[in-house]
Formats: structure tokens, sequence, C-alpha cells
């Protein structure tokens, strides 16, 4: 059976994603309460793009991970998950919490790489 090494890279940034997820919330609220009361100003904004711009590499990534995934005959059900977390994050931090459990649910499809349901009714048939 093939393997991509895109998807075990798909889901190992995932993963990466899910601890910046879940630590964003407070950073980018201690952030904005240092903008609030003059320390820095714009603090908030730059520490934002970054999680952003983390949420749409994972979407690229995964993205990738579902063509290549089509190509290989393997299931793309763990990168369209990780797409549609990563765009979750990626539109608003507000969807934090659904980005990271749709993310973990993603991340143990894209580790498994089962081959798609068309393969596996192939080889039936062949044998």
């Amino acid at each position: 059976m093939n393997k991509s090494k895109w998807n075990v890279f798909a889901a190992i940034l995932d993963i990466i994603n899910i601890v910046l997820f879940v630590f964003s919330w407070f950073v980018i609220f201690g952030a904005s309460f240092t903008d609030v009361f003059g320390a820095t100003q714009g603090a908030s904004s730059g520490t934002a793009t970054f999680f952003y711009a983390m949420a749409w590499i994972g979407v690229v990534v995964n993205a990738i991970s579902i063509y290549l995934s089509h190509k290989l005959h393997i299931k793309v059900t763990g990168g369209i998950l990780g797409l549609i977390g990563n765009l979750c994050f990626g539109f608003t931090a507000l969807l934090a919490f659904p980005a990271i459990v749709i993310l973990i649910i993603a991340c143990v499809f894209l580790f498994q790489q089962h081959p798609a349901k068309d393969v596996v009714n192939n080889n039936i048939d062949k044998n």
C-alpha cells in the first residue's frame, strides 16, 4: 500500500497548530491588554498575524495532502478535516476551540492512511 509523507507532515503541522491555537487566546488577549494600557502599541496585531499565518500554512499543506492522497488512492478524510480546522482558525480566532477539536480528529485520520474505498473494492474483485 502507498504511504504519503505529506500526510505525516500535515499531521505534525496540525499538532503544532493545535498547541498554538490553545495558547493563542492567552497570547492575543495578553498582547491586546498591553495595547490598551499603553505599554506597547500594535503588539496584538503582530501576534495575531503569526497565528493566522500558521493557520493558512496549515490550509496549504492540507490541500497538498488531499491532492497527493487522492493520487495515491489514500482516504482524504484527514486532509479535508485538517483543511476545515485550519480554515476555522484562519477566518477568526473565535473559532479556536472547534478548530482544535477538528484538528485532533484530522491527525488521527492523517496518520492512519487507509486505502480509499475504490482501491479496496478493486482488490476484492480481483481475488
